[in-house]
């Protein structure tokens, strides 16, 4: 039989990203429900493809995020 190596100790980057992801996640929303007086005076179509945006556009700083969860460093 062979032994597994002992696993490392549990870092404390992942619980920080969390955090950090949900905190984004609560400031975009917020700012974009600051601008909704605004957005919902738009036409019906306009207002889709800015929520559509809106909605993804919060994605993009995750890349970096999540890299620096797992290896502790922010670009590749």
């Amino acid at each position: 039989m062979s032994q597994l190596p002992p696993d490392p100790p549990p870092s404390w980057r992942k619980p920080a990203g969390i955090f950090l992801i949900l905190a984004l996640i609560g400031i975009w929303a917020a700012g974009v429900v600051a601008l909704s007086p605004w957005v919902g005076s738009w036409p019906i179509l306009v207002q889709s493809v800015f929520y559509l945006i809106a909605g993804i556009v919060w994605i993009l700083p995750l890349k970096p995020l999540l890299r620096w969860m797992e290896l502790g460093r922010w670009r590749g």
